[in-house]
């Protein structure tokens, strides 16, 4: 008989195979497990196409999120790169570090904000004629940011204000020599930094920051955010501000709006305390616009916001960077409307010509140790019947000169102005051992009772 012959080499047969012993049932086969723990595949390769699925919607997702990186990495690089560091202006100051105020309240913010009247870059030549670069600060605030975020305060520098301004680096390379004259030329002299040396050593207030934006800025700004509204008494026509409006509510695009802020001869009384108020109110729309909108909180809408803001904005090394910029904003979007109040700095016709400004003392000096201190300061809504202030009669277009008698011949006389300030309290103007105003005055109320201004918050209804 020939050997058993086996199924494969090595293996015998199984017990069933061998004739006449009992055929027994199959066993039920446990299914594999791989090393992923995933059951064998099923017929026809379900399991196996749908891990094939799965890595490619991986693969998608990675590649989207990839993609969206850059793309965010792209927007940012740009949106900081528009912005320009001034470090002359940095510096300047670094240069006169030892006699600049110190900071009294640790973690509040003051910032100058500048507007330029250069008539340098795209757009802005029909405004004036470009005189080889000579510009000064056609509008001037000074912005305290409370320690807290939970208010903001922005006090207006009249441009006609007759001031201090120190010896300052002159674009050529050389020294001014220190001199009495009107606030806006200290801009034309030495630029931001003479701008912020003369505010520091009027007020004693440390300028952490400043900020300086051109005619072409403005206009990108509100048209980024679809215009901004503001009412009108009577209607406007004004060829020298590019200005033609109807009288009632409306909503501004950019070169409206440049046009609204800078008139001075055909809105109102034509002086420069009403076109102050106006620029206020229009800024206050602006921010309530900017925050009922959202535009903070979309990336949709802020990015144009941020794209228009950054092109035209000249700033100091520590705010030059998208991140510290973003930072600032973030901190100030709790502030409630109402708290975000708006003033002119008291102040009265000049003694030695009417057609200029000085500081109403005391009620200047108690204003800048508010600031400085980061105490309470109450904003009134003009014509009060506390406020017994009255606007300046009409006056005429800046000169380039400086002269503080230049363009008398278009102004009004003296007996057309009046101290813009709040109530009658005067006595000693303050000082402090530097020179600075507002520290410890005799027979002031305290440094905790909150002054009233006239002035308006952002919460206001222009249309009201």
């Amino acid at each position: 008989m020939d050997a058993e012959v086996t199924d494969s080499a090595g293996t015998p047969p199984g017990p069933d195979d061998r004739g006449g012993q009992e055929h027994h049932a199959a066993l039920p086969v446990e299914p594999k497990v791989t090393a992923e723990g995933d059951a064998p595949p099923s017929a026809g390769g379900g399991t196996k196409g749908k891990r094939h699925w799965l890595r490619w919607t991986a693969l998608g997702v990675s590649v989207v999120l990839l993609a969206g990186a850059a793309t965010t990495w792209w927007f940012y690089r740009k949106l900081d790169a528009n912005i320009t560091p001034d470090t002359e202006a940095a510096a300047e100051l670094e240069t006169y570090e030892k006699e600049r105020p110190v900071q009294v309240a640790q973690d509040a913010k003051n910032l100058l904000l500048l507007g330029s009247d250069s008539r340098r870059g795209k757009g802005n030549s029909k405004y004036g004629r470009d005189d080889g670069g000579s510009q000064r600060a056609d509008t001037a605030i000074l912005l305290h940011l409370a320690a807290d975020r939970q208010s903001a305060t922005a006090v207006s520098i009249p441009r006609d204000l007759m001031v201090k301004i120190p010896s300052c680096r002159t674009p050529d390379g050389g020294r001014s020599e220190e001199r009495l004259g009107q606030f806006n030329s200290a801009f034309e002299r030495g630029g931001a930094a003479c701008t912020i040396r003369t505010v520091e050593k009027m007020t004693g207030v440390r300028i952490d920051h400043h900020m300086v934006v051109d005619f072409s800025g403005f206009k990108e700004m509100v048209d980024a955010v679809d215009g901004v509204e503001v009412c009108l008494k009577e209607p406007v026509d004004d060829p020298a501000a590019h200005l033609e409006l109807p009288a009632g509510r409306q909503t501004l695009d950019g070169e409206q709006a440049l046009g609204y802020v800078r008139a001075r001869k055909s809105i109102g009384d034509g002086s420069d305390t009403e076109r102050m108020s106006r620029q206020q109110q229009f800024l206050g729309s602006l921010v309530k616009k900017v925050q009922s909108d959202g535009v903070l909180l979309n990336p949709a809408k802020l990015y144009p916001v941020l794209d228009a803001a950054t092109k035209s904005l000249t700033t100091d090394p520590g705010l030059a960077s998208l991140k510290d910029l973003y930072d600032l904003t973030r901190s100030l979007r709790s502030i409630p409307t109402e708290r975000v109040q708006f003033l002119t700095v008291p102040r009265q016709p000049w003694a030695a010509n009417a057609n200029r400004d000085e500081l109403v003392e005391p009620e200047a000096s108690r204003l800048f140790r508010q600031l400085r201190e980061d105490l309470p300061i109450t904003v009134r809504p003009p014509g009060s019947k506390t406020d017994g202030s009255k606007t300046d009669g009409p006056k005429g277009d800046d000169t380039k000169s400086g002269d503080p008698k230049a363009g008398d011949a278009q102004r009004d006389t003296a007996g057309s102005r009046s101290p813009d300030v709040a109530g009658s309290h005067r006595s000693k103007a303050p000082t402090n051992p530097s020179g600075a105003p507002g520290s410890s005055p005799s027979g002031e109320p305290s440094a905790s009772t909150s002054p009233s201004y006239s002035g308006t918050n952002a919460a206001v209804n222009v249309c009201e």
